[in-house]
């Protein structure tokens, strides 16, 4: 029986292909474009919180790979390829460091699997943090992830679209409980703290189209890094962890409205 074709959902708005549109990249359709743009008229800022995000996860993952050692990394959530992604900051510093990307639009396995079909040491598993087991479980991050070692689990932007009654704690939980002591998580996460109205206005704007968001406070935030140790400095609004910019040349934390951080698992 022939394969069948991949329902690539490009009738409706998906949370990746808005988060590449925010971020300026070119794999994404009008009815994201749309979407995304119904988001920025109530909060105009949204771009640099996508940016600053992307940022964060570069810094975030250059420690883990430069100061930790971590040689493996499971990126949950993993949106479209774009610049500066895991394996590239990863392998920089350690150029066998493997990356399994997940992600439950079908397009990020498309354009992932063109852009990685020469590399080894990285593939791009469908799958959905919903579902961590299947996701630990799936061969191929068993091929390319020994759970025996440090592993660096990423979920950056992306539990907040994850509700409250799917068990976000439970998921994250299942994740940490995977790994061996020494790994860490590196997560980030959407707030209404810093620019409530705004902030409010965006999740309404995704909900209605139906793109489920829920933002959360930091200390809420802060729940998901039960069972670890936080790395200095601490949850921290994105764009001042481990800042490379002086304070006066960063956005304002209410322009930004992500929070982030890395927890390493005892």
């Amino acid at each position: 029986m022939p394969d069948q074709p991949l329902d690539l959902r490009t009738d409706r708005p998906h949370s990746a292909r808005m988060y590449d549109y925010l971020l300026g990249g070119k794999e994404h359709y009008t009815v994201d474009a749309e979407a995304a743009e119904k988001a920025l008229q109530v909060f105009p800022m949204l771009r640099t919180a996508a940016r600053e995000n992307r940022k964060f996860l570069g810094r975030a993952v250059r420690y883990l790979a430069k100061e930790a050692g971590i040689r493996q990394f499971l990126d949950l959530g993993s949106g479209l390829p774009t610049a500066e992604n895991v394996h590239q900051v990863a392998q920089r510093v350690i150029p066998d460091a493997r990356v399994v990307y997940v992600d439950n639009d079908p397009i990020v396995l498309v354009h992932g699997n063109a852009l990685l079909a020469r590399d080894a040491s990285t593939c791009v598993v469908q799958g959905d943090i919903r579902e961590p087991r299947a996701v630990l479980e799936h061969p191929e991050t068993q091929g390319l992830i020994d759970f025996d070692e440090p592993v660096a689990v990423l979920a950056v932007a992306v539990l907040h679209f994850v509700g409250d009654d799917e068990d976000p704690d439970g998921i994250v939980r299942t994740l940490r409980e995977a790994v061996c002591p020494g790994s860490h998580l590196i997560l980030s996460h959407a707030t209404a703290d810093l620019a409530p109205e705004a902030a409010l206005g965006v999740q309404e704007a995704y909900r209605v189209q139906g793109v489920p968001l829920t933002l959360r406070s930091k200390e809420r935030f802060t729940e998901f890094f039960a069972g670890t140790e936080l790395i200095d400095p601490g949850v921290q609004v994105v764009s001042d962890w481990r800042a490379e910019e002086p304070a006066d040349q960063r956005p304002s934390h209410a322009d930004v409205s992500w929070y982030g951080g890395i927890g390493r698992v005892v």
